[in-house]
């Protein structure tokens, strides 16, 4: 092993070494190979932590960048030289050269003048207005490498921030908000934040009805000639900003076109086609669509002051109803000078109303299994003219083992699901809603598979639900199920199975009668989504709850002797509660820390003295431990039952599992992961 790390190190030193010499052997005369910045910073103002990221980020834009490297090799720029002038670009050659490769950066590429500009403006926005920048090169064996050095100066601190004290309706707007504001007396100035403050008071003002209100309507200045290293800012509108920016709008009449194509004439958006609903004019002459369905939606009313939220979260609802392909809106304001009201106009174009598609999929496994598997879906969108969604599913798939210790135990399935969604809450007398982007959806689903193993049985199941599904957020989100039924059996066992599940529990819980009916309710909560930030939280937590309705109709108790039936089926009775939380930090551009926890714990009681099979919990495979099969790993020691091939599942009531690991970017696209 030592002799073999030894020749591995040898070859490795010897291809850098070729890649080094061949990396300047073709440049150009008089030219040398660029091999990046350094930035130096000669300056005790600024502390040790500041001057690592001010260097961090004046190397990031320096221009132009260097040949990539990994390891420190230049391999692009080697492959590039290797394959060196192909007759032809699709050929071996010119695809190493042209799609592998990467020509050199050179040294006269390099505007020496133009980045000690970029570098002493970027230090000027970040508060040191006296930064001073210079640039040097330095040439060694055809290689040069720039140096630009920097005296930043003290950075100047906001002394006091003020906001204007106009008396129009406007600025005093801006001002009930000014108590947000992100320029903090203390805080070293930053242009950055100074724009960031823009964008707020803009958005604040989008809230409050101002909708032809734009940042650039904003100045913020600075006066930085008060001594002391310390710069007042002054908040005030241009002088030159258009009076319809100065007024709020309110919503005056909402028109929608459900029919709208892309390539519509005039006669498709006539507003005289209008039916009036609620509030709404909808222009729908052929009647697709209910108008309910845009009341749903829409979250303008006329007589609403403007306000973003709104806005978005209508766009957003109507996209989510999954029945139209674009979705455009426009607000144009009413004829009347004098009037700060806005028409709103929604143009939809439908997407087809039936749709079939097809997904196949062959695997391969380390035990030489072979398989398939296809799925065929029909959807029909707007079924009932009120955005409903009728989805049917069939699937159908095999896995065969032409050699060792599984052969002939071919195991085939097939399933037909269908479900129907219906993009509102269907609660008989009672009228829910959410005030999100997102349309809250009713679901019913019923679904039928069965399962083949060759030589030992066959199961088939039936399952039913009816539920809601919503969001309160993009990182929120519900599912509550009040009705929940899965009704699993057996309709063959062979002699073989059966004589060995006589002796094994393990196997005669796999193929035991199920009956469940109740319900079941999921919450999860990802910080993730959309989030950018350092640190980010993801928690998924499911409550399950079987047979309590039936249980007390019956009065079943396991205790007092035979368990109870419903339609000649022993159904079971349990409470499952299940937590997966898991909390990242990013430590770098390249370093992530990531930890899981899993908890899990079921209680079984009246009807039932354990849990059913298909609800008990297990560790392993992709999702879990990832170095044991799925379901091979038990609680303790376990005594393996591999007779005849038949494998124990290793299932419990209780499940407690937890990760920690550090994952890091080594180089180019491999990454890894040190864990626990």
């Amino acid at each position: 092993m030592k002799k073999r790390i030894i020749h591995i190190i040898i070859v490795w030193v010897t291809v850098c070494l070729l890649a080094g010499c061949s990396s300047t052997r073709k440049l150009p005369a008089g030219e040398a190979l660029y091999t990046g910045a350094t930035i130096k910073i000669e300056d005790p103002a600024p502390r040790n932590k500041e001057k690592k990221k001010i260097k961090a980020e004046l190397e990031a834009l320096t221009r132009p960048l260097p040949n990539k490297t990994i390891l420190g090799m230049p391999f692009k720029l080697w492959m590039y030289n290797l394959a060196g002038n192909p007759k032809k670009e699709k050929s071996i050659g010119g695809w190493l050269k042209y799609k592998v490769g990467e020509p050199p950066v050179l040294a006269g590429d390099v505007n020496l003048e133009w980045n000690v500009k970029v570098l002493q403006s970027t230090l000027e926005n970040r508060g040191y207005f006296k930064a001073v920048v210079q640039g040097d090169s330095i040439l060694k064996n055809k290689k040069t490498r720039v140096v630009y050095t920097v005296q930043t100066g003290n950075r100047y601190i906001i002394n006091e921030v003020v906001f204007d004290k106009d008396s129009a309706v406007l600025q005093k707007t801006i001002n009930v908000s000014s108590g947000k504001t992100l320029l903090k007396t203390g805080d070293p100035f930053n242009l950055e934040t100074v724009k960031a403050e823009r964008e707020r008071i803009d958005a604040e003002l989008k809230e409050k009805g101002f909708y032809y209100f734009d940042p650039d309507y904003l100045i913020i200045q600075a006066d930085s000639t008060i001594g002391n290293n310390t710069v007042n800012l002054q908040v005030k509108i241009k002088p030159g900003t258009p009076q319809r920016a100065r007024k709020a709008y309110t919503i005056n009449d909402v028109y929608i076109f459900p029919g709208y194509r892309l390539s519509a004439q005039k006669a498709d958006t006539l507003k005289s086609d209008a039916a009036f609903y609620k509030g709404y004019y909808v222009v729908d002459k052929g009647k697709t669509y209910k108008p309910l369905m845009f009341a749903q939606s829409m979250q303008f009313n006329p007589g609403d002051v403007y306000n973003r939220k709104d806005h978005n979260q209508s766009i957003s609802r109507l996209v989510n109803l999954g029945v139209f392909k674009f979705v455009k809106n426009r607000f144009e304001p009413v004829e009347d000078p004098d009037s700060a009201k806005l028409d709103v106009y929604y143009y939809l174009t439908s997407l087809p109303k039936k749709s079939l598609r097809a997904d196949i999929n062959a695997n391969t496994k380390s035990n030489n299994l072979t398989g398939s598997g296809i799925t065929i879906g029909w959807r029909n969108r707007n079924t009932f003219r009120g955005g409903e969604l009728l989805s049917v599913n069939a699937t159908a798939g095999f896995e065969i083992q032409y050699s060792g210790q599984l052969k002939g135990f071919n195991t085939y399935r097939g399933g037909l699901e269908a479900q129907l969604t219906f993009p509102r809450f269907l609660i008989p007398f009672v009228t829910l809603d959410t005030r999100s982007g997102f349309v809250p959806k009713t679901n019913i689903l019923v679904a039928y598979d069965i399962l083949t193993k060759e030589k030992l049985y066959t199961m088939n199941s039936f399952r039913g639900e009816f539920g809601y599904a919503w969001k309160e957020t993009a990182s929120k989100e519900h599912q509550f199920n009040p009705i929940a039924i899965n009704y699993v059996q057996p309709i063959r066992v062979t002699p073989l199975y059966e004589s060995n599940a006589a002796n094994n529990p393990s196997l005669q819980k796999a193929i035991e009668k199920q009956f469940i009916i109740g319900s079941n309710y999921n919450y999860n909560y990802n910080e993730l989504t959309g989030n950018n930030g350092l640190k980010g939280l993801y928690f998924n937590g499911n409550a399950d709850f079987s047979g309590n309705i039936a249980g007390l109709i019956t009065g079943a108790n396991t205790l007092n002797g035979k368990p109870k039936t419903i339609f000649g089926a022993q159904f079971s009775q349990y409470v499952k509660l299940e937590t997966d939380l898991r909390y990242y930090v990013k430590l770098s551009s390249k370093n992530t820390w990531a930890n899981r926890l899993i908890v899990g714990f079921g209680y079984p009681y009246g009807n039932s003295s354990e849990l059913p099979f298909i609800k008990q919990f297990f560790v392993g495979g992709n999702n879990s431990i990832r170095a044991f099969r799925s379901r091979s790993l038990g609680p303790g020691t376990y005594k393996d039952m591999n007779t005849m091939n038949f494998i124990p599942d290793q299932s419990g009531d209780i499940k407690l599992e937890f990760n920690t690991e550090l994952r890091a970017k080594l180089f180019s696209i491999v990454h890894g992961a040190v864990f626990v």
